[in-house]
């Protein structure tokens, strides 16, 4: 239906209002919710409280405008902040901007290499356990500010913090504590009872004036700890690179790569099921690099795509990018013009909030699921729990990723089953494994084996021991059946050579049926394929076998009992002798 163009103008101005309003609600709600969150994060971190700001404002502008995803809000997050803070406490604040800006180029480049799609086979196990572990040192980090603690030393170590917090259990101090544990059921209450206001906001502003008016003095703030926040973006300034730097500094970038990678991409896939969306992944990852590369230079933190702020985001109503650039417009004006009251607001209440999203992210539900199983997926997750929580997060993702490397190679090699199979009197073919059944009923001449699963490397000896220790001796012919066998990598190719080889040099003929199209590209491209030979390859069994019967020793035939297959000469002559008899009794009939 046309629509004339008097009624059709309004309408798309309607239209424009009406997206702007849901877009600038949403953009303001997201960033109610970011500020807290970038001063807490940075905090945690071991860097300035501003920082958090200045990373909460430019990535989020950044990954709006190059990013893949069209809800997707970028910022400093929880996961981040062991990584960031062994960073701090090893190398400095610089070196965190030097390895932050590295990671936006390998961001970059796995972006620019369609690496993407890879991350999502990051086994669950692995990305659980970590992502565990990483909720566990952010809740213990918090300890001593939730309750006041003075004195303490910060380790990157888990235990070293702990041995602090038990030397200086003595300091605590009860106004501190109160202020936190105000905030805190003012952060879990908040949502039950008015979910559309941000709790974590209503609980640093309710703490705050609590703690300013009845007790002031007797608990940190971010006033008394960093001197306050200030009004003003930083000038842009380029850290000092060199190569010693970057060869220190590439396993930590790199741990800050994937960490972002894996956090922006789940994110991202979150938002898509909120709204019916696909994001792209690999432009994604290009817009979180160039976020990554450009924050550094403000003295930024490193960002991700943030779970919690995405799916507000979409909650909200957001309807295009749009939204992220108001909700970093909002919190830049909120630091250029109340910054001075964020200088009263007490670390206790910081630790809070921390506490509250070290629970949310920790994943305990699926983390008791997982253990439930009892399976080599519950190894693998508390292995790298474990290593997170005690070593580093690198250390932790190399072990969890090798260790699931070796389990789903052991559960493959599992998989492969060899068989000795005979034909049975439905023309399929049964199993025969006790070495009594193959003296009992077998044929000397044809073996036939059925072989079930990938032959890769890591079930390539299971297949070649389980053949060559059946045979115990050199049938005229043998037929694999390799209808079964999906995949074949260049080991399981060596082994099956081996086999074929050992057993034409004692003057056997080899015969292939069903064999699947990747094997066979694997045969033909090394040349094992022509070394079988072509008139040796079926599609059939049974055409296998009738052609086996043209190699066979026909004598030797006449002196076995077995009758195995249909093609046997004593077969055929009883079925000969059976028609004899029955065209015989209708004669006679």
């Amino acid at each position: 239906m046309h629509i004339p163009r008097s009624v059709s103008v309004p309408l798309k101005r309607f239209s424009t209002y009406y997206r702007l309003r849901k877009d600038t609600i949403a953009g303001v709600t997201v960033g109610i919710i970011a500020i807290p969150l970038g001063l807490a994060f940075a905090i945690a971190s071991g860097v300035k409280p501003e920082y958090g700001i200045y990373t909460t404002i430019i990535a989020a502008i950044l990954v709006a405008i190059f990013g893949g995803s069209r809800y997707q809000v970028t910022g400093p997050t929880g996961a981040f902040i062991p990584v960031l803070l062994s960073i701090v406490l090893t190398h400095g604040y610089e070196d965190l901007l030097i390895a932050g800006f590295l990671a936006g180029i390998m961001l970059v480049l796995m972006g620019i290499f369609k690496l993407g799609s890879l991350i999502k086979y990051i086994p669950r196990p692995v990305t659980i356990g970590f992502t565990a572990g990483i909720a566990v040192n952010i809740f213990a980090t918090q300890i001593p500010a939730f309750l006041g603690l003075t004195g303490l030393e910060r380790h990157e170590s888990f235990l070293a913090n702990m041995h602090e917090i038990v030397l200086h259990i003595s300091s605590m101090n009860a106004y501190s504590i109160l202020t936190a544990f105000l905030c805190l059921v003012i952060i879990l209450v908040t949502p039950r009872r008015f979910p559309k206001i941000p709790g974590a906001l209503i609980g640093i502003i309710i703490s705050g004036a609590t703690a300013y008016l009845l007790f002031p003095g007797q608990v940190s703030t971010i006033g008394s700890a960093f001197g306050g926040i200030p009004t003003n973006l930083p000038t842009p300034h380029v850290p000092e690179i060199t190569v010693d730097k970057i060869a220190e500094l590439l396993r930590p970038a790199f741990a800050i790569a994937t960490l972002g990678a894996i956090e922006s991409l789940l994110s991202a896939v979150v938002a898509d099921g909120m709204t019916g969306q696909r994001h792209n992944s690999n432009k994604e990852l290009i817009g979180q690099g160039i976020a990554n590369l450009v924050v550094p230079l403000f003295g930024g933190i490193p960002a991700t795509g943030a779970i919690a702020r995405t799916a507000t985001n979409i909650k909200s109503g957001a309807v295009s990018p749009l939204s992220i650039i108001i909700s970093a417009v909002f919190v830049l004006f909120t630091m250029l013009f109340l910054a001075p009251l964020a200088a009263h607001i007490p670390l206790a209440s910081m630790a809070a909030i921390l506490m509250v999203v070290s629970y949310n992210m920790s994943e305990h539900k699926h983390f008791h699921e997982i253990l439930k199983t009892h399976s080599n997926d519950a190894k693998i997750l508390i292995a790298t729990f474990l290593f997170t929580v005690f070593s580093n997060l690198t250390t932790a993702i190399e072990v969890g990723l090798l260790l699931s490397v070796v389990m789903f190679t052991k559960r493959m090699s599992d998989i492969m089953v060899v068989n000795k199979v005979l034909p049975d009197e439905t023309d399929h073919f049964e199993a025969i494994t006790t070495q009594e059944a193959l003296g009992i009923h077998d044929c000397r001449q044809v073996s036939i084996f059925n072989i079930e699963g990938p032959l890769f490397f890591g079930a390539a000896q299971t297949f070649s021991q389980t053949v060559m220790d059946i045979i115990d001796y050199t049938p005229k012919v043998l037929i694999l059946r390799m209808s079964k066998v999906p995949f074949m990598d260049l080991t399981g190719e060596n082994r099956l050579r081996s086999i074929i080889e050992q057993f034409m040099k004692r003057g056997g003929i080899i015969f292939i049926s069903g064999l699947n199209s990747q094997p066979e590209k694997i045969l033909r491209s090394t040349g094992l394929y022509d070394q079988i030979g072509a008139d040796r390859m079926f599609r059939h069994t049974s055409e296998a076998i009738s052609q086996a019967f043209l190699y066979v020793d026909l004598k030797a035939c006449t002196k076995c009992d077995s009758w195995v297959f249909k093609e046997c000469p004593h077969m055929n002559q009883q079925q000969e002798n059976t028609k004899f008899q029955s065209t015989k009794s209708e004669e006679t009939a």
